[in-house]
């Protein structure tokens, strides 16, 4: 390096040699001191902070200082706009703080006190300058306990708030909500987790024991379960939190008295089977109602919890019992939703000599009504009527459309004994000016007896994906005759009609599958993928008898990222 005897005056000499003489300059310094630019990296570093943070000037060097050292007292990165040093070098002025950690070379968390302050290089180049030194510690580093501590610094919880709202809030699912609940707290908190949750029926279910055991979480399941009911008037910590009362501190020795209730009985058993010390216990509110109750322990470590993690605990559960109040409202609406869907499609009726079952799947991420639909019915000319269809749409309105149309479909051909063609061009007329739905695909079939006594399949196809015939000896074709534009194409824009008919003798022993788009349709996939997925995996299955047959093939052929109903309808010819 330059003698220091030899440099220039600050105004006059270049940003580089500027640089050289405040490195050296901060070297006399008995503390840890680097330089950073304006981007945030380490522009310069003296022997004080090698020696602290136990590297070397060459691992320091254009590294960001924020993403290099700046952690939490547990060694978790910290994010950027949660950093108190990052925010003060950057904000240009000096600050300082006495609650950050910085990560040492080998690992361990250095405790520090700091001070930032901008300096300039020469009259175009700015430099900030970060002086820090151990915080209370005999020496110059200090480890990082082998388990969290028991307190958090504000900043900390902010930012564990923050986590939990963003964890629980992503989530509709009430499983998967308690899991991400348990593993927030755990073990940042405690060593135990207890989640009680009341039923619609104001029954307690102890959902969830978890217990950390060498970093891993175990779900203690022999003390989950049935609870019982929540007492009026008992002044115990868990029974007042699942009244919505209070939060609380417990210990074994809150339930070593007489026990006023069954479920004081089940905490003494707690207690006792899980060796906690000290518990903290908070009610999760919902919006209207009280959900249940939280409660994390500590068995492991000795600190006892404190007032100031009741407050914590209670903001925590607060975020839970929202999330799980949307979670809980999500599933009732998706219940009724699919109630609704099942019956607004139709019992299958009974054919002599036919085997026919039918299945529909709801969307799996959707809480709504589809336009997937399924029908069979006896003719009164004694044929026999399928037809499966799918209305454009994953709503009330789609599910009010299919249900138009069913409805219709069924009064038509009960009424005039018309091909199928025929049948659905009157349909096509009708939905344009009737029913509430826009665009749909629909396959009407009718099955008939030909003189020779087999069974014939004669069918039209307004633009549904085509029906599959599987022989017993395993040979699956789809049948693409009939085919024509999805109703409400021709009738809305004026165009030709041309609906067709197609016949097919369906041999002995034969299934004959109907199935909507959600079958053979994937993400990223093509459809011909889907049709071909389908057809071997239906061929595969021949000699299963129909019910196996139809629920091993939904399960092989439905794509696993599938957003769309289905509805599939199978008949079976005798052998």
């Amino acid at each position: 390096m330059t003698d220091p005897k030899t440099v220039e005056p600050v105004d006059r000499r270049s940003p580089e040699k500027a640089l050289e003489t405040l490195t050296m300059a901060l070297d006399a310094l008995r503390t840890g001191a680097y330089l950073t630019d304006d981007e945030g990296c380490i522009i310069g570093v003296n022997s004080g902070a090698e020696q602290l943070l136990d590297r070397t000037a060459a691992e320091l060097l254009g590294q960001d200082a924020h993403d290099m050292l700046h952690r939490t007292r547990h060694g978790e990165p910290i994010a950027r706009a949660q950093c108190p040093v990052r925010q003060a070098v950057f904000a240009g002025g000096t600050a300082q703080g006495t609650g950050e950690w910085m990560v040492r070379g080998d690992g361990s968390m250095l405790p520090v006190s700091w001070l930032s302050t901008p300096c300039e290089l020469d009259e175009r180049t700015t430099a900030t300058l970060v002086i820090f030194h151990p915080r209370d510690v005999p020496g110059p580093a200090a480890a990082l306990p082998d388990r969290p501590t028991a307190s958090l610094s504000e900043l900390e919880r902010l930012a564990l708030l923050a986590e939990t709202t963003t964890t629980l809030t992503s989530t509709l699912d009430v499983d998967e909500a308690l899991r991400r609940l348990v593993n927030l707290v755990l073990p940042r908190l405690a060593d135990w987790a207890v989640v009680d949750l009341i039923t619609e029926r104001d029954e307690v279910w102890r959902r969830a024991v978890v217990h950390v055991e060498d970093e891993a979480l175990v779900h203690r399941e022999e003390l989950q379960g049935p609870m019982p009911p929540v007492p009026e008037g008992s002044p115990m910590p868990l029974s007042r939190a699942l009244r919505g009362v209070s939060s609380a501190l417990a210990g074994p020795e809150t339930y070593q008295g007489p026990p006023d209730s069954g479920i004081a009985v089940e905490q003494r058993r707690l207690f006792d089977a899980t060796g906690m010390h000290s518990a903290v216990i908070a009610p999760i509110r919902g919006v209207r109602e009280i959900l249940g109750a939280v409660t994390l322990g500590r068995s492991e470590r000795p600190e006892p919890f404190t007032a100031a993690d009741v407050a914590l605990l209670e903001d925590i559960a607060r975020r839970a019992g929202l999330a799980l109040a949307n979670a809980g409202l999500y599933q009732r609406q998706r219940k009724v939703a699919e109630t609704m869907q099942r019956h607004l499609l139709p019992q299958l009726p009974s054919v002599p000599g036919l085997e026919m079952t039918a299945r529909y799947l709801p969307a799996p991420n959707a809480s709504q009504v589809g336009g997937d639909w399924y029908d069979a019915f006896a003719l009164s000319d004694g044929a026999t009527a399928l037809a499966i269809g799918d209305v454009v749409g994953h709503d009330l309105d789609a599910a009010a459309g299919m249900a138009q149309l069913r409805n219709m479909l069924r009064a038509y051909a009960w009424a005039q004994h018309e091909p199928p063609s025929k049948i659905v061009e009157w349909l096509d007329d009708a939905s344009l000016h009737i029913a509430e739905a826009s665009m749909a695909t629909l396959i009407y079939a009718r099955m008939t007896v030909a003189d020779d006594g087999q069974p014939e399949l004669t069918w039209t196809n307004a633009g549904h994906p085509p029906p599959l015939l599987v022989t017993h000896d395993g040979v699956a074709d789809y049948l693409t005759g009939g085919h024509g534009l999805l109703l409400g194409i021709a009738a809305a824009h004026g165009v030709p009609k041309g609906r067709v008919d197609a016949t097919v003798t369906l041999p002995p022993g034969s299934t004959l599958v109907l199935y909507t788009d959600g079958l053979i349709e994937a993400s990223g996939h093509s459809l011909d993928e889907g049709l071909e997925r389908l057809r071997r995996n239906a061929a595969s299955l021949a000699h299963r008898p129909l019910e196996p047959f139809t629920d091993r093939l939904l399960e092989r052929s439905r794509p696993p990222q599938n957003e769309d109903d289905v509805a599939l309808l199978a008949v079976r010819i005798p052998g």
